[in-house]
């Protein structure tokens, strides 16, 4: 194996176990911890991508219908989702969010975002730097 390649095992590695640390500390900035982290990944599909239905939404989600059904019944009965008609498929029905997810979901980024400020803030100008360009590389990544 080549050089190259080791370093590269290796940064995969280190990558991989960083950004795992990092997405469970940001996940713990929460406000509403009711609402499960597979809720808010619902909730926030809908948010992403408009209301769609429940098996649409479990295809975004990578799970199975029965799944998202409960999943769905959860949120309806915490009053963040609304449920209503398929303007073209009768048998199915259209989730959307009810104005209580928007405001749960906007005080849970702004929660998370408040934290990870005041940890940047603690860093030095040339490490902030450093993490704005490692942004735009994770996103290329995550995109491709």
């Amino acid at each position: 194996m080549s050089r190259t390649r080791l370093d590269d095992a290796g940064l995969a590695h280190d990558l991989r176990l960083a950004v795992m640390r990092f997405s469970r500390r940001l996940r713990y900035q929460r406000v509403d911890s009711s609402v499960t982290l597979t809720h808010l990944a619902a909730l926030s599909t809908l948010k992403r991508h408009g209301a769609m239905s429940p098996g649409e939404l479990a295809g975004h989600e990578r799970v199975q219908p029965p799944s998202m059904t409960r999943v769905v019944v959860a949120l309806e009965g915490m009053g963040l989702v609304t449920r209503s008609p398929h303007p073209t498929d009768g048998r199915q029905v259209v989730i959307d969010l009810t104005p209580a997810a928007e405001e749960l979901l906007g005080a849970e980024a702004r929660a998370r975002e408040a934290w990870l400020t005041d940890v940047l803030a603690a860093l030095t100008a040339e490490e902030r730097a450093v993490l704005r360009e490692a942004a735009v590389i994770l996103d290329e990544l995550a995109s491709g």
